[in-house]
């Protein structure tokens, strides 16, 4: 690489170096991507939309999922340094962007731990374990509970970390095999749902009223390279491992959303409890042990959940650091890696308690019902993570434009034009997405597509931008805010030249 100071790294940022701790093998990696692409919190939500949403889950798994997998496995098996897509965008075009890209990214998981997740969870402990009365001091146990281990398994040493996370990896396949085939047996034992064919024919208004969903749920391959540095051999292992992750979650998506359009009425599936609410259903064929085995299912899915959070704050937790550690977040004192555990631990407990508050507000703070906060939350994790891709995408393009001296040991087919054009196509899906998140209703209008704001949120237009358009103000703000306070790192770089 040309010698920049966009290519290289502070004082403080290379002396973190030695306290990375080789731990990740390419089984790792799969299990880790497994762990963070599947969302079963979403599933239920995408099958809410019948066989239209079915179709668009199938349509965007091929031109979206797996084009964007292989973009990050050519990038990540390229350029594998600890921090991931910081370091990206870095190369391509500066600490700003980069700073900015990371903040976006990672922000999403505590609002997204403590909005969705843990209620999420809580309603299957309470619906089909042990109930606990809403709004009790048990919900807020509960809920704190779930965030406070979420963040501890990823502080712990990675080495430790990672089995947990392959166990909660583990757990979503046996969730999800278990729904797909127990749904094979009651079919042939009690009959289908009748299957909506015409529901099939794709429309404009299904693709945009699904499409941030089905994105939010389909990106997160480049997670891993976030533990680049603690990878054993990340050029050769990581282009497999994606690949290998990509076919497990395409099928992990869409047979179990065919398995719950099969069983469950459209007008039934709700975002909260559609997937347990599935499993409860399919599981009566097994008779007198049908509600133990339901429970079971809610621990594992509850677990799965669990690792979900987890692996993402491993990721994105990482990338802030190595983020603060480079002068584009504040001072560098967020920068520093344990010694002791070889993790972000600073910015763990600065997400454990950013996502702590975030419960709080989404609790005290939201007029509606559960399943309107749910919404709401959801739709402000999707914002800040898909707008992050905005940057993240045309700079691994200028990457594989500019840096062909780098070697790579995976390319994409079709060379560099390959690349340009399905990272053309990512960009454009990606900008969709966002704003239909950001700005709700807007593509509608421009369509002459019907929007009643008050039915499909339930709340009023304002109370919705205050958690998205406003959050993504705050976001913003707050990463050039970060970048301003890391100039004195920055300083030493540039005198250092």
């Amino acid at each position: 690489m040309a010698n920049n100071i966009n290519t290289q790294s502070t004082a403080l940022a290379k002396s973190q170096e030695k306290r990375f701790i080789k731990s990740l093998a390419r089984i790792d990696i799969t299990l880790f991507i497994v762990a963070a692409i599947i969302s079963l919190d979403t599933i239920a939500t995408i099958a809410k939309g019948g066989s239209q949403s079915l179709f668009w889950a199938v349509f965007v798994a091929l031109t979206f999922l797996i084009p964007i997998s292989m973009l990050m496995a050519e990038t990540g098996s390229a350029f594998a340094e600890e921090g991931g897509l910081y370091q990206w965008v870095k190369y391509a075009y500066g600490r700003l962007p980069a700073g900015i890209a990371s903040v976006l990214y990672w922000i999403t998981n505590p609002l997204w731990l403590g909005g969705s997740l843990c209620f999420i969870a809580f309603d299957a402990f309470s619906g089909y374990i042990f109930e606990i009365k809403g709004g009790s001091a048990g919900e807020w146990i509960f809920k704190l509970a779930f965030i406070w281990i979420a963040i501890y398994l990823a502080i712990i040493n990675l080495k430790l970390g990672k089995k947990f996370i392959g166990a909660g990896a583990i757990a979503k396949v046996i969730v999800i095999s278990s729904l797909v085939i127990t749904t094979a047996i009651y079919g042939i034992k009690n009959g289908f749902q009748p299957f909506d064919f015409d529901g099939l024919t794709p429309t404009l208004g299904g693709f945009i009223a699904i499409a941030p969903v089905i994105l939010f749920s389909y990106v997160g391959f480049e997670a891993p390279n976030a533990a680049s540095g603690e990878m054993f051999d990340p050029k050769k292992d990581t282009a497999p491992a994606i690949r290998r992750g990509s076919f497990i979650a395409t099928l992990a998506y869409i047979l179990p959303v065919l398995a719950i359009i099969l069983i469950v009425p459209n007008d039934q599936v709700e975002g909260l409890t559609g997937f347990l609410g599935a499993i409860k259903e399919v599981y009566t064929v097994y008779g007198g042990a049908a509600d133990f085995l339901v429970g079971l299912t809610a621990l594992l899915f509850i677990f799965g959940l669990l690792s979900l959070g987890s692996a993402w704050m491993m990721a994105t937790d990482r990338i802030q650091a190595i983020a603060a550690a480079d002068g584009a977040f504040f001072s560098g004192w967020f920068g520093e890696f344990s010694a002791k555990f070889g993790t972000p631990v600073r910015v763990n407990l600065l997400s454990g308690a950013m996502s702590s508050t975030f419960l709080i507000a989404a609790m005290t703070l939201v007029d509606g019902d559960a399943a309107s906060i749910f919404t709401v939350v959801l739709v402000c994790a999707i914002s800040t993570l898909l707008v992050s891709y905005i940057i993240i995408i045309p700079s691994v393009m200028k990457l594989n434009r500019t840096r062909r001296d780098v070697i790579r040991p995976y390319e994409v087919p079709g060379g560099v034009r390959g690349f340009q054009v399905i990272g053309s196509i990512l960009f454009l899906y990606i900008c969709i997405g966002s704003i239909g998140v950001v700005f709700p209703g807007t593509l509608e209008s421009v369509f002459g597509l019907e929007y009643d704001f008050q039915e499909i949120w339930g709340m009023a237009r304002a109370d919705v931008q205050l958690f998205t358009a406003g959050t993504m103000l705050v976001v913003i703000l707050i990463s050039i805010a970060g970048y301003v306070g890391g100039k004195k790192l920055r300083e030493e770089l540039a005198n250092s030249k």
